[in-house]
């Protein structure tokens, strides 16, 4: 099978396409042919080194949809779909002609999404789900505000938020047109980029909620929005981050903090296997059968050989939307 590999951590030139045997899968596993493997900002910075635990030599590439090829029989044909924080990390990943994992790592893909549609799914929404129903626990009727609503995660939030019949206020830098706001499941949309905005996105935040202030805050940001995102929650209010963009170091009023009662917490889907992530995807099918939930739109699509020209792409932020790698 062909697969992409790197060997040594660097510029993204050191990727090179490798012919490999076929992999062969244990008892509990399944070998997938993979026809769409969509790109991560991750996936870059696993690459260039900026990413821990990886090791080497590595087929990079987290999220996936294929057929299964190989493993139990019950399962042979099966369209899947997957992702996970070891894929293409500390196991092969999903950027090669084929891929074995195990088999209650995979689930079946939905009827209503294409391969590539699928592929697009993975890492945005998992992480979306995790820090929002797993972690912030967020219940119908309450609402989330989310810096970096343009974004994967970003539009994955608001739309998971809206799915399960919450209010949602979004965030970014670059004013959304009304058609994307309804897209993404956008109730109120605010500016931030500026620091004027900053305090406009606070004060908007608590018109819009009546003063009380939201429920949960979940910050695609970081970085000068960590605060201002803090500042938009009411009482027990809960706040999520993923990221922290430019200065990773904050500040807060935490007399402020303790007085309102406020949960922080921190979330990592690297944290989270293919095992893991499968269980997510399965609870993540209904909303994407029933059309509740859409994948990123996809915007350009590579193969092997243009896997270099792909991950400079993504790497470099020039891409507004998804990019993924089509096989067959």
């Amino acid at each position: 099978m062909r697969a992409l590999r790197f060997h040594q951590f660097g510029g993204l030139d050191s990727l090179k396409i490798e012919t490999l045997p076929d992999p062969q899968p244990k008892p509990d596993d399944v070998v997938v042919s993979i026809r769409a493997a969509s790109l991560n900002p991750s996936d870059a910075k696993n690459v260039l080194g900026r990413m821990e635990g990886t090791t080497l030599p590595r087929t990079p590439g987290r999220d996936f949809a294929g057929v299964v090829v190989n493993g139990p029989r019950q399962m042979i044909g099966a369209e899947v779909w997957g992702t996970g924080g070891d894929v293409g990390f500390t196991r092969d990943g999903a950027y090669a002609e084929l891929l074995v994992v195990p088999a209650n790592g995979v689930r079946t893909k939905p009827k209503s999404l294409s391969f590539e549609e699928a592929a697009a799914v993975g890492t945005n929404f998992v992480t979306a789900w995790i820090g929002l129903i797993e972690t912030a626990h967020f219940q119908s009727g309450e609402t989330v505000l989310v810096t970096g609503a343009a974004g994967g995660v970003g539009s994955a939030v608001t739309q998971i938020a809206k799915w399960k019949r919450g209010r949602t206020i979004g965030v970014d830098r670059a004013p959304m047109s009304p058609r994307h706001q309804a897209e993404y499941g956008i109730d109120h949309f605010l500016l931030s980029d500026s620091q004027e905005n900053y305090k406009s996105m606070v004060d908007g935040a608590l018109q819009f909620t009546s003063a009380s202030g939201v429920n949960v805050a979940f910050d695609c940001v970081g970085g000068p929005l960590f605060e201002p995102s803090l500042r938009t929650l009411g009482q027990l209010g809960r706040q999520v981050n993923i990221t922290s963009v430019g200065d990773r170091r904050v500040c807060f009023d935490l007399l402020d903090f303790y007085h309102r009662r406020l949960s922080l917490y921190g979330v990592d889907s690297r944290a989270y296997d293919t095992v893991a992530c499968a269980a997510i995807l399965e609870q993540l099918t209904p909303g994407f059968e029933s059309g509740a939930l859409k994948p990123i739109p996809i915007v350009k699509r590579f193969t092997l050989a243009d896997a270099v020209q792909a991950f400079t792409q993504v790497n470099d932020g020039s891409l507004h939307g998804k990019a993924v790698l089509t096989f067959q």
